[in-house]
Formats: C-alpha cells, structure tokens, sequence
C-alpha cells in the first residue's frame, strides 16, 4: 500500500489539516505535560488521571487524522471538518462564558476554524 498524496489543490488542503490534526493528536499523546503548559492548564497534585485525558484525546486525534490521510475519501474530510467546526462553536461558547484567557481562546478559535475550513470546503466541492 502506497501513501496517496493528492494532485488537486483543495484535497491537499484538506490533507494538510488531517496532517495538523495527527500531528496535534501525536503531540498530545506523548506530551501531555508540555500540551497543559501550552493551553495554561495544571494538573492538580497526586491527581495524574489528567494526563491520561490528554493521551485519550491525543490518541483520537491522531487516529482520525491518520484515517482521514490513509482513505483520503471526502466523506471523511466532511467528518473532520465537522467535528473541529463542533470544536470552534464550542470554543465561541468558552469565550462568552469562561472567564479563562481571552488571547489563547481567540488563537485556538482560528486555528480550530481554520482545521474546520479547510477539508470541510474540499469535501463540498467549494474548493
């Protein structure tokens, strides 16, 4: 089985947010730690099971995002671009209603939008 790299420029586009989402999924898994520094999140002390939330959601992303660049169907790009879509709308709750950091909410807002954007639109035939 060949690794399939895709000719058109909107199923790149598409591929390369499913190859975002692996990687973020890959970085979560195995850095957990780090992943909460990033995001401004502690882990309460003798309480580890956050990590393993952290892995458990890496470990998702990751197999969604290799899932959507080994089948490279449209139907999985919709779903990804689905669920980061469900993703933002729930991060737009967060900001209206959190009282956490507006500044990394907004940036994770845009990147959401973005892993949203771009396979969703590939996989309505708009790009």
């Amino acid at each position: 089985m060949e690794l399939y790299f895709p000719t058109e420029f909107g199923e790149r586009l598409a591929y390369c947010s499913a190859a975002a989402t692996a990687l973020i999924g890959f970085f979560m898994m195995f850095a957990p730690g780090y992943t909460y520094r990033i995001l401004k999140l502690q882990v309460r002390d003798g309480r580890t099971e956050a990590y393993g939330e952290a892995r458990s959601a890496g470990g998702f992303m990751l197999g969604f995002g290799l899932v959507a660049i080994l089948l490279a169907q449209p139907m999985i790009y919709l779903a990804l671009g689905a669920s980061f879509g469900v993703a933002a709308f729930g991060r737009i709750l967060a900001l209206m209603s959190d009282r956490g950091s507006v500044i990394v909410g907004l940036l994770l807002l845009v990147v959401q939008a973005i892993l949203s954007a771009l396979p969703f639109l590939y996989g309505l035939g708009y790009i």
